[in-house]
């Protein structure tokens, strides 16, 4: 098995701690994506897999690709243009203070890639499984065009291709909306994860008969945009949902449900007591799904029940990755959720 993801790989810049930006005099540095945050996931848990992006040819870039290396990714498949890498900044919040994110990526290389820059009869050589998210079209037109065109040539392939919806409004300002474009990327998916908020944004599906008003939202809401998802969309084979509960910035419950057309699968639900950092917890969810349904794939309960085994440790961690096994995984899985020293 072999997996490809496509995305923007970012210099992510952290306030040390607990600190905002305007009491701080240094920057914590490191990386992440949403897709490459998914492949690390993968790699941690022994699958090949290809990280696909644009980078200028620097030092900060040539950084990038080491760190990524390190984890057992591949970055052959990396294409090499354009003057700078995308950053973020990152102030984590506390309590009733939440975390902030600044984004510096305007021009950044992937975002002004064109189709036909990434070969995708080379890349998929081999490969089973191919991921997208939502971010990677809100980018730019090119980047959409790309992702577009790597979907249509999975489809032609018969690879797997899966989505995370990943609604960001601040990202789609180059004059299209997302229910513009996603739809036509959507059609080409067979595995979509996201949540009634990216349902109603990306593809204008709301639950039906159900009030979500109330800040409750039952499982006949997850079971009627799935349905509805799949009805748009008849290439889809499964719909899956984060739950996430917010208690404050440093507690959340976390849990999932998956739905194949036919049975509502719903995981155990996590008490994360302590935050370490939750950026990147949806991709851990992503990275643990996939590794999952290829791993378990007769048992969606079990591919769920990793997914959100994998993805309440990785808020344990420091970082957009999730550095975790699958042999810790399926100890938290199996009930061990004590956090004593291994020796």
């Amino acid at each position: 098995m072999k997996v490809v993801t496509f995305g923007e790989i970012m210099l992510r810049l952290a306030t040390p701690g607990y600190l905002r930006f305007s009491q701080t005099d240094h920057l914590t540095a490191t990386f992440g994506g949403g897709e490459a945050n998914v492949a690390v996931s993968l790699a941690n848990f022994g699958i090949p897999v290809d990280f696909v992006t644009r980078l200028p040819e620097n030092d900060i870039a040539q950084s990038c690709v080491m760190d990524l290396r390190k984890y057992g990714v591949g970055v052959d498949q990396i294409v090499y243009g354009g003057d700078r890498i995308g950053i973020y900044f990152l102030e984590t919040g506390a309590v009733s203070r939440g975390s902030k994110v600044v984004y510096d990526r305007a021009h950044s290389a992937v975002s002004e890639i064109k189709s036909g820059m990434i070969d995708w009869d080379k890349v998929f050589e081999g490969v089973n499984w191919f991921h997208w998210t939502g971010i990677t079209p809100a980018i730019s037109q090119g980047a959409a065009d790309v992702c577009l065109e790597a979907i249509r040539k999975a489809n032609e392939k018969g690879i797997t291709v899966s989505c995370d919806l990943n609604y960001r409004k601040n990202l789609w300002n180059y004059g299209k909306k997302a229910g513009e474009v996603m739809p036509a990327l959507v059609a080409g998916t067979d595995v979509i994860l996201g949540n009634e908020e990216d349902a109603e944004k990306v593809l204008g599906i709301k639950p039906e008969g159900v009030d979500v008003t109330g800040g409750h939202v039952d499982a006949a809401a997850y079971e009627s945009v799935s349905k509805q998802i799949m009805a748009k969309f008849p290439r889809c084979k499964k719909v899956i949902t984060t739950l996430r509960g917010s208690i404050n910035a440093n507690h959340n419950s976390w849990s999932g449900v998956l739905w194949d057309g036919k049975t509502l699968f719903e995981a155990p639900t996590y008490q994360i007591t302590d935050i370490v950092d939750r950026v990147g917890g949806g991709d851990s969810f992503m990275g643990g799904l996939i590794y999952g349904l290829l791993t378990y794939a007769d048992d969606d309960q079990k591919a769920l029940n990793f997914a959100v085994a994998a993805s309440c440790l990785k808020h344990t961690i420091y970082g957009d990755y999730n550095q975790v096994t699958v042999d810790e995984v399926e100890k938290l899985m199996g009930g061990d959720a004590s956090g004593r020293v291994a020796r």
